[in-house]
């Protein structure tokens, strides 16, 4: 049964076309990786999906109801969450009161809220810092923090833009069995990753963009393989290991 349906998206910035006829469906509990080299379009795409740009032509529905023309907040509570690229916590609160913030979303009680907002961060790993501000953090420990306020909306969809892009080596394998972790639980993911290892330990499936474009949509291991999307971006060093 179809989840998620992407049918037609094109998105234009000026002459500049960032999404040219995108279409993809998504099952429900199904992991997707999204690839592609810079300014494949792979970020706007996101933000057609949470209602931050209105594409041109096409539309977006969850589980059948229509999605596009709907403003982000509305989006968001038809259970849609994603993290961004650039993290933008509220750096003057704390890591407990950030999530809090996400929480109150679907819950108006504050002291629900904050119970809620506890637990997430244990599931991420950061109850040891809910009480530190948000801009003490190190760079994996703030992409942990994006995901718990998603986690907090109570996504059914959640979309995760370079979830290990700018951390250390070191935080690479718990972020990865983080989002494994969440897959197990039943959320379906769009996964945006440029660390190939990342997104061939953790995608079932993989849609590939090139130039605003859909080049390719398979197995992760038939994805990886294509002439295509070995020639637009992952080089045929990739192909031969």
């Amino acid at each position: 049964m179809i989840f998620l349906s992407v049918a037609g998206i094109t998105k234009r910035f000026g002459g500049v076309v960032a999404n040219r006829n995108i279409s993809f469906d998504v099952a429900a509990g199904e992991l997707v990786g999204i690839i592609g080299p810079n300014g494949a379009g792979k970020s706007t795409l996101f933000e057609v999906i949470t209602g931050f740009y209105r594409p041109e032509t096409g539309e977006v529905r969850l589980q059948g109801q229509r999605l596009t023309g709907l403003s982000p907040d509305r989006v968001s509570r038809q259970g849609v969450a994603r993290t961004f690229q650039k993290l933008r916590p509220f750096q003057g609160m704390t890591v407990l009161g950030n999530v809090t913030v996400g929480a109150l979303q679907k819950s108006h009680d504050v002291k629900q809220a904050r119970k809620e907002a506890q637990e997430i961060l244990e599931r991420v790993g950061l109850a040891d810092k809910a009480d530190a501000y948000a801009r003490t953090l190190s760079t994996g420990q703030r992409k942990r923090l994006e995901l718990a306020r998603a986690l907090a909306t109570r996504p059914r969809l959640l979309l995760l833009d370079e979830v290990t892009g700018g951390v250390d080596q070191g935080s690479i394998p718990g972020l990865v069995s983080l989002v494994q972790d969440l897959h197990r639980a039943g959320i379906t993911l769009l996964v945006i990753e440029h660390n190939m290892r990342v997104i061939t330990a953790v995608a079932q499936r993989i849609v590939a963009l090139y130039l605003g474009e859909v080049i390719a949509d398979g197995p992760t291991e038939a994805v990886t393989r294509d002439r295509r999307v070995v020639e637009a971006y992952l080089g045929q060093a990739y192909a031969e290991r």
